[in-house]
């Protein structure tokens, strides 16, 4: 029999309890419940290499102690086509992302080197037409409000759920 070759790294940002609370209530009643495994969250980069696990580890466990937590701005919404999603704003959160894409670039996928556009997915995967409707029911009554980046989370993906890694609290 082959060894399982070490999966592939998620890394989110994670949220203050109200906004996840907030995000997770909205996906719960939007997001199709049969492929609804995953909280809401932020993802920060999609593919990052299992293999390299401790140095990963060992990075983000110093960068998120010299990071304080992150004042998010909610600015809005966007569609995905098949779905929906709230937009972040935060300049510095752009500034860690880049800091991260510098010591991970020789592992980034071409996904994981573009720019972020920080957003929490509400809904996907389903009719476009649908998206759309839900697209224009919330925002008729948007209103930008506040949310904090609160520490990383790292996740291995497994083809289905996430399992949880570890988690890299920001300084307090």
């Amino acid at each position: 029999m082959l060894p399982i070759a070490p999966a592939p790294l998620i890394l989110t940002l994670t949220l203050d309890a109200a906004a996840q609370a907030h995000f997770n209530a909205l996906r719960r009643r939007h997001f199709p419940p049969k492929i609804n495994y995953l909280a809401a969250h932020l993802t920060l980069f999609h593919h990052l290499p299992g293999p390299e696990l401790a140095a990963v580890s060992e990075l983000l466990r110093a960068l998120s102690r010299a990071q304080l937590p992150l004042p998010l701005r909610v600015t809005g919404l966007r569609s995905l086509g098949r779905g929906v999603a709230f937009t972040l704003a935060n300049d510095e959160l752009r500034a860690l992302h880049h800091r991260l894409q510098t010591a991970f670039a020789p592992h980034l996928t071409p996904q994981d080197r573009q720019k972020l556009q920080p957003h929490v997915t509400i809904q996907n995967k389903v009719d476009p037409a649908g998206a759309r409707q839900l697209l224009a029911e919330l925002q008729a009554d948007f209103v930008p409000f506040e949310a904090v980046g609160t520490g990383l989370h790292l996740w291995s993906y497994r083809n289905g759920p996430w399992e949880s890694v570890a988690e890299f609290p920001f300084s307090t």
